[in-house]
């Protein structure tokens, strides 16, 4: 393809709208709101949580002119994505791109791999909608903070013995057993070691789980007052990961928001991150996670498949979270993402002169990659070279234009733009920052740099 597809998109409002930032303060009403055709007149005390961008069917996003779906002309013309990944594909984009205003806590969740999102669609495609598996990057553009994967065993075994209502919820019977287990293998490689702590992980986690919401709130209210009286005290002053005030602080946030949810006590089990703006994190198919607030980028193999089980009115499925999980347990350090250098990108003089910089986000997996640019001075400008892949463009911050062939459009921020396969594209900035997300697919290997830590 020689030119510029334009996908309008749509903030997702309804029930999952209740999580999202307010009003104006939500990145993705803002972008959402930039493209004229949707229409959208942002209400002030209205929350907004989500962008999507891609052919999802459930919020395909359109084309501004003609107003057809983005899923309908790539299914019309394979050239636009290849046939290669039109193929492999089935015809849709394999990634789906997202902006998430996270202004409450959104569900304790994982997202299923292939073979069991195959297995749930087909046994409960109302609550499971997709047969594909789920990897997610997030990417902050604001201070984010979630749980995201399990802790180190120590730190478990620390909050066991030192927050008296969590030790009593699960019962100090299933908690000595686990202490027992890892105790001087915590951190050991050894196949069988590991095999044993996870399984230990896995009876300890789903006693917690499997507790009645009476038992639980009873024990949040003992839980949520030691909280509020410790302070620094708080959880034996807290692990190495966290202070004890830090996590007082985030039960009181969390309770207020749920209150005597289970998921005050599984901030126990899992690691605690915050991310500053431009870190990133990947999460694999059946890792737990749980985003707390911020706005972030995020991409994902192209489902909606989500298996919940705590901080949501939404359906749960607790047997299912708590036999998909892996129960890999590790420092969150290993989770996030060391981006590089983009390679195939041209900067001009006044880019390299101004400090400008494309890097790449490149997740493990073969669906998608994301490149962050940011062109810092007027006119700096960036050359991407084509490739044998779509990709979808937005624009976070300031303005600017994109190219393609001979059509070059004006950019500002909350533009989305979709490029075909084997176009070259050139980004060049009339502001003093403009900075752009673009999320890609390509089969053929060229990006094969590993972000992943």
């Amino acid at each position: 393809m020689t030119g510029v597809s334009f996908a309008a998109v749509y903030p997702i409002t309804g029930l999952n709208g209740v999580i999202g930032k307010v009003g104006k303060d939500s990145a993705a009403a803002k972008y959402a709101a930039a493209t004229e055709s949707n229409q959208l007149s942002i209400e002030n005390e209205k929350p907004y949580a989500e962008l999507w961008m891609g052919t999802h069917p459930s919020l395909p996003s359109k084309d501004v002119d003609t107003q057809r779906s983005l899923l309908d002309l790539v299914q019309d013309n394979k050239a636009l994505m290849s046939t290669k990944i039109s193929d492999k594909f089935g015809e849709k984009l394999p990634f789906l791109f997202k902006v998430l205003s996270i202004r409450k806590a959104l569900s304790i969740q994982a997202h299923p791999n292939k073979k069991l999102a195959e297995q749930l669609h087909a046994k409960d495609p109302k609550n499971y909608p997709d047969d594909n598996h789920k990897p997610e990057m997030t990417i902050a553009i604001t201070p984010f903070d979630g749980l995201c994967g399990f802790r180190p065993l120590k730190e478990i075994s620390h909050f066991l013995a030192t927050v008296p209502s969590l030790r009593n919820l699960i019962g100090n019977e299933a908690a000595k057993d686990f202490e027992d287990t890892v105790s001087a293998r915590e951190t050991s490689n050894d196949a069988q070691d590991m095999q044993r702590n996870k399984k230990a992980l896995q009876s300890a986690f789903s006693a917690l789980m499997t507790k009645d919401k009476d038992t639980i709130a009873a024990a949040a209210k003992d839980l949520v007052a030691s909280a509020e009286n410790d302070g620094d005290k708080f959880a034996g002053g807290g692990g190495p990961s966290n202070r004890g005030k830090e996590l007082a602080d985030l039960v009181i946030r969390l309770n207020s928001q749920f209150e005597g949810d289970v998921g005050l006590f599984v901030l126990f089990f899992l690691n605690y991150v915050k991310l500053a703006i431009g870190e990133a994190m990947f999460l694999k198919a059946d890792d737990i996670h749980a985003y707390l607030s911020g706005d972030i980028i995020e991409c994902m193999a192209s489902s909606d498949n989500v298996v919940r089980a705590g901080f949501t009115p939404k359906f749960q499925d607790i047997p299912t979270l708590t036999s998909m999980l892996t129960y890999s347990y590790a420092p969150i350090s290993e989770q996030k993402m060391n981006p590089v250098d983009y390679p195939y990108v041209t900067l001009n003089r006044t880019a390299y002169s101004s400090s400008s910089s494309a890097i790449l986000y490149d997740p493990p997996i073969e669906e998608f990659s994301v490149v962050k640019t940011e062109l810092n001075g007027e006119e700096a400008k960036a050359t991407f070279e084509a490739i044998e892949g779509p990709s979808i463009i937005i624009c976070t911050s300031g303005s600017g234009k994109i190219s393609v062939g001979p059509k070059t459009e004006q950019v500002k921020a909350g533009y989305v733009f979709f490029v075909g396969a084997t176009a070259e594209c050139v980004l060049e900035s009339d502001s003093g920052n403009f900075t752009t997300f673009k999320a890609f697919c390509e089969l053929s290997g060229k990006e094969t740099a590993n972000g992943g830590s």
